[in-house]
């Protein structure tokens, strides 16, 4: 007789399924095999016993509610975000059990997380934007390097595109068209209208690029000639703001989210926002209206004449 299914053994399924057929990024597989590691663990401090297939469907709801407090506290303590995403993945683990192992347990949905107050979208000003785009250009490196610069930034504030969206393209992309077809999370795709400005800076770009490129090759490459990586263009920004002297909330994400505030505050409709950006949920979009009445007042406190 085989000996029953561990909860380590569980778990490694539970990866490969996300990896081969959910297509979930590293980063991604590292956060939720970390997540429910920590509950599988602390299962079996509390039983004082090897945690197996079958005792994972038996979990009770107070078990679960015991382990996320166990989480609110100490050197380690998770913030209510890092909370609710870790009862997520703990989610998504129980129901991977109960759709593949035959393994169901009714009272993992019983246990709520913590509320989370969604905060406002940080956004760089457009003087700040075109600040950070500028002094990319005074760079101490080879000209293609700069003009490569440039060009990520432009896309990221012009087009609304997360840096993984934007590291995505590739040779054949350009020159850019006049829409452009983003793949998102999730693998949703969109449309995404071009400024003359971002297809003016790529095509600058590919001008001095001393690398060719096959048609599927990374459109931006690094000092190498590999791909460029989503930590680089973070170091840049981060060496840019620094220059400027820009607080931290001045990222590449930054710019994604002036993209939108300032299509809100030209006038566009959330659900062209929404649609622009990618979002699932309209509710994600109307984060931005904070940020623009917010800085309504701040304008008008600053320049209506007091009595």
């Amino acid at each position: 007789m085989a000996a029953p299914l561990t909860a380590a053994e569980a778990l490694r399924a539970w990866l490969e399924h996300l990896e081969r057929e959910k297509r979930a990024s590293p980063r991604t597989l590292e956060a939720y095999q970390g997540c429910v590691q920590a509950y599988v663990s602390f299962l079996h401090r509390h039983r004082g016993e090897t945690i197996t297939l079958a005792d994972l469907g038996q979990v009770t709801a107070a078990e679960l509610r015991a382990y996320l407090a166990s989480r609110r506290s100490g050197p380690r303590a998770l913030s209510p975000r890092s909370l609710s995403q870790a009862l997520s993945a703990i989610r998504s683990f129980h129901r991977f059990l109960d759709r593949r192992l035959a393994t169901p347990n009714g009272a993992v949905a019983l246990v709520r997380g913590p509320k989370i107050r969604p905060g406002a979208p940080r956004p760089v000003s457009e003087p700040q934007a075109r600040a950070l785009i500028e002094e990319a250009s005074e760079e101490v490196a080879p000209a293609w390097r700069r003009a490569r610069d440039r060009a990520v930034l432009t896309l990221l504030w012009g087009c609304g595109l997360r840096i993984s969206e934007a590291l995505a393209l590739e040779r054949r992309d350009a020159p850019l068209p006049q829409s452009l077809r983003v793949s998102g999370k999730g693998g949703k795709t969109r449309l995404v209208p071009v400024l003359p400005t971002v297809r003016e800076q790529v095509d600058a770009y590919l001008q001095v690029l001393p690398f060719n490129l096959e048609a599927k090759d990374a459109l931006f490459r690094a000092d190498r000639g590999g791909p460029l990586r989503p930590r680089q263009v973070q170091w840049l920004v981060q060496r840019l703001r620094g220059r400027l002297g820009l607080s931290e909330r001045a990222t590449p994400h930054a710019l994604r989210h002036a993209f939108a505030t300032h299509l809100l505050g030209a006038g566009a409709d959330l659900r062209s926002i929404q649609e622009l950006l990618g979002h699932a949920s309209l509710s994600t979009t109307q984060r931005y209206t904070a940020v623009d009445a917010a800085r309504l007042l701040e304008a008008y406190a600053d320049a209506h004449p007091r009595p």
